[in-house]
């Protein structure tokens, strides 16, 4: 709520009910719950979608990045699958969790944009140089499942590129199953149906994925833990 002209008097107590007020419309915006922003979108009220993609861009940003590799088309991802959200929001469910919609519209578009490069890719025949498109990941939360423990390989530049060598050898299907199961924690009904897959089908999916990601790994893994021992030969 802004203050008009006419109640700007310059006496003390404006700036106070000014900051009042602000403070009221800090609480009412908190207060609102998605479903709330997304009925008042739909009466043409941008600011309440706004507040949706502030709330929920986070957690697209961080799936679209494990996924894309990079921040650039991480922030394309975000971008489209918001723009998608809005002109598609008729559509949307109001019995669904929105962060989960506008989730799943992400992991969806990644999917496609990683398909694409792939398969420009492979019309250049040009294989990726060492340290282009490298990938900015925290080792510790990319490896936390494996062994050894992870906190002893924490800002480790060669985990970093050895893990995203391995995430560029999965197919679209496995990276994107391996990320929203154990990174994002996502059930395997939920990435079932981003996969447009049935259960017992993406469980192989997310195994194989591990199964790729930790034979990509283990050597390097125990080559560090052999040298940490002083027993490399």
């Amino acid at each position: 709520m802004r203050v008009n002209s006419a109640d700007l008097t310059g006496r003390e107590r404006t700036c106070l009910i000014v900051g009042m007020r602000e403070g009221v419309e800090m609480a009412e915006e908190v207060a609102v719950s998605d479903a709330m922003a997304v009925e008042r979108t739909l009466t043409g009220d941008r600011d309440a979608y706004r507040l949706l993609v502030e709330r929920h861009s986070r957690t697209v940003y961080r799936m679209a990045y494990r996924m894309m590799g990079n921040a650039h088309d991480a922030e394309e991802v975000v971008q489209e699958s918001f723009l998608r959200g809005y002109q598609k929001l008729k559509q949307f469910a109001g019995n669904a969790n929105f962060g989960t919609w506008v989730y799943r519209i992400a992991a969806n578009y990644a999917i496609d944009r990683l398909r694409q490069r792939n398969a420009e890719e492979a019309r250049r025949e040009s294989p990726i140089k060492p340290g282009e498109e490298s990938l900015e990941v925290d080792p510790i939360s990319q490896v936390r499942d494996m062994s050894p423990s992870p906190e002893r390989l924490a800002g480790s530049a060669q985990l970093a590129e050895r893990m995203r060598a391995a995430l560029a050898e999965l197919s679209p299907a496995e990276r994107t199953a391996i990320v929203m199961r154990h990174w994002d924690g996502c059930g395997i009904e939920e990435i079932a149906a981003v996969l447009k897959s049935n259960s017992n089908a993406t469980k192989n999916t997310v195994f194989r994925a591990v199964q790729k990601l930790r034979r990509a790994l283990t050597p390097f893994l125990e080559g560090k833990e052999a040298r940490a021992m002083g027993t490399e030969g």
